[in-house]
């Protein structure tokens, strides 16, 4: 294994260099080169040992052996006094910003790659039609569908024309020349989309600093892996939330029955605050988010947040959606008062029944799905 490694160019000839000088290389080369040995042996060693591990079923093991190749050494970390360096698994994952490739623009920002990661995330949840996905600072600013790719651009552009300057937008089809020139009008951080028209292309990349990725999204339901959390001290592992809600699951709480086409929204809306920082809420109805609240501390400044960017764009079609249980009803009756006609929400508090009664006494249609999801 020493052999192998002084065979790496730049090792062989410090070392040719350091014998020629000093008839043997110096016990500062040599403990680079043995750390160099120690760290490809364990990679190894570790991939053997999950291997092996999963082949025994074996989901907590007393040891946790994780090894990582380095991608590139990062400008610098989320803040620019932080260094920070990207490492990829060592056996890599097909659907992963990693795998994009880059047609233009700067390289790819530590932030840049949190953003995408989420964006990804976020756009894999939608599966049949053209969709479009509006990223920052990790959370959904605006998510569209429609008939086409240019429709869906056009609906989540129209979510939150504030917020998405600066932002990452995932593409769930090929990008065509329409959409693209509508995009090329707003500063972009990031595109990523499983393609590009040449014409489409030759729009975006005049300019200079949008980041142009490509990826297969035929591979976007691939088997996940365990998702690794760091903590002082420590790490958190847990499996990815990749549950598939199905409407058979779910149940109405209320007198007010949800109508088909409610029920539809609510699938929209559950899938875009699935991906919205916890306490997290979602106004959207059958065509694109209205409204976004995220990350607030209590469930109420989330709901307030959302409704007050939906706005005007409250009508008959839009329902709520919660990421978690109502802790109290004051969710339930703020949006009747602002004109949301259902809700969608996991239900589990023990004042579940004042929410219901709520619900009933405005002929709010309210569901209960029976899962959280949080977002941290």
């Amino acid at each position: 294994m020493l052999f192998n490694q002084l065979q790496n160019e730049t090792n062989l000839t410090n070392s040719e260099k350091e014998i020629a000088e000093n008839g043997n290389t110096t016990l500062e080369t040599r403990a680079k080169l043995a750390a160099k040995v120690f760290r490809a042996t364990a990679a190894y060693d570790a991939i053997i040992a999950n291997y092996l591990t999963k082949q025994v079923g074996l989901e907590d093991p007393e040891k946790l052996t994780l090894t990582y190749d380095l991608k590139e050494k990062m400008r610098y970390g989320e803040n620019s006094h932080q260094k920070a360096w990207l490492y990829e698994d060592a056996i890599p994952k097909s659907f992963s910003i990693l795998q994009a490739h880059q047609l233009h623009g700067k390289k790819l920002s530590y932030n840049n790659i949190k953003d995408d990661d989420e964006a990804l995330r976020c756009i894999r949840e939608f599966q049949d039609e053209p969709t479009v996905v509006a990223m920052k600072h990790m959370n959904p600013c605006g998510i569209g569908r429609g008939d086409c790719l240019e429709e869906a651009w056009d609906r989540a552009y129209e979510a939150d024309s504030v917020s998405i300057f600066g932002g990452v937008i995932a593409l769930k089809r090929k990008v065509d020349l329409a959409t693209a020139e509508k995009m090329h009008k707003i500063f972009l951080e990031i595109i990523i989309a499983p393609g590009f028209d040449d014409d489409a292309l030759a729009v975006l990349e005049k300019k200079k600093n949008v980041r142009l990725l490509e990826l297969d999204f035929d591979k976007e339901n691939e088997p996940t892996r365990p998702e690794v959390v760091s903590v002082m001290g420590g790490i958190l592992q847990q499996e990815q939330d990749t549950l598939v809600e199905n409407t058979d699951d779910w149940k109405v709480v209320t007198e007010a029955q949800p109508t088909e086409a409610q029920l539809k929204t609510m699938m929209f809306a559950l899938k875009a605050v699935k991906h919205t920082k916890s306490n997290a809420i979602v106004v959207a109805n059958d065509e694109r988010t209205l409204g976004v609240g995220a990350g607030q501390p209590n469930r109420i400044d989330s709901a307030k947040i959302a409704i007050k960017h939906a706005g005007d764009a409250i009508d008959d079609r839009a329902v709520l959606a919660s990421d978690a249980f109502f802790p109290f009803n004051d969710c339930v009756e703020y949006a009747a008062k602002h004109g949301i006609k259902a809700i969608i929400q996991p239900g589990g508090s023990i004042r579940d029944k004042d929410s219901i009664e709520m619900a009933d006494k405005y002929g709010v249609a309210m569901v209960f799905t029976g899962y959280r999801h949080f977002r941290h």
